[in-house]
């Protein structure tokens, strides 16, 4: 699965932006896109925020405008410096998202988005245990994500989508009960809310406290 085009698209940021910017207009852009997860959040200037996989920066800037204290999180060094170079005002580190190199109970909010369905069934589970460890109690873990489409007509582009830029770990996610499995990992799950005919879904869940 996956074609030429998923290797360009992480080569040349201005493809994946361009791509990434045309699949989120029927959400009303990129930038409502990127703030879907946020949704009602409670973010101070001194929320301690993770953003997790954060890629180039594309929603770590999003979450400067809220809080002082963004943390983004990235296991490529590429990636990490366009996103150094874009959000200048976030500190950064270079890591696995399913060994997060910093201690126990750091951050109020973990954040991450279309970054799952790039993992295996057992990097799924690594994660949201080492999420739930480096939230403090009560703290939110917020994501957006693919889901299985409950419009059948949904399906076709984001199977074409699949198959041009994605591997199989897409296809697993879209099989994965992820609010279950967040429950078994030992959070509460606030909140699912599904968009573009379901094949989005938007979670929100809280670390007990």
């Amino acid at each position: 699965m996956a074609t030429i085009l998923r290797r360009w698209s992480y080569q040349y940021p201005p493809l994946y932006d361009s791509i990434s910017g045309l699949a989120a207009l029927p959400l009303g852009g990129n930038s409502r896109f990127r703030r879907l997860a946020l949704t009602d959040l409670s973010i101070q200037p001194d929320t301690q925020v993770l953003d997790l996989c954060c890629g180039s920066g594309q929603t770590t800037g999003i979450l400067t405008q809220f809080s002082h204290n963004v943390t983004g999180l990235d296991i490529s060094p590429v990636a990490l410096a366009r996103a150094q170079q874009k959000v200048p005002q976030a500190k950064y580190i270079e890591g696995l998202a399913q060994a997060i190199p910093v201690g126990d109970q750091q951050f109020d909010l973990v954040h991450t988005s279309v970054a799952l369905h790039e993992m295996t069934q057992t990097e799924l589970t690594q994660i949201f245990a080492e999420v739930y460890r480096v939230l403090k109690p009560g703290g939110i873990f917020a994501f957006i994500d693919l889901h299985p489409p409950t419009n059948w007509l949904f399906w076709p582009p984001l199977a074409i989508f699949c198959w041009l830029f994605e591997t199989e770990t897409a296809w697993e996610l879209l099989n994965t009960d992820l609010a279950a499995k967040l429950e078994s990992a030992g959070f509460n799950v606030l909140l699912q809310q599904l968009y573009l005919g379901g094949s989005l879904q938007v979670s929100q869940s809280q670390k007990k406290k």
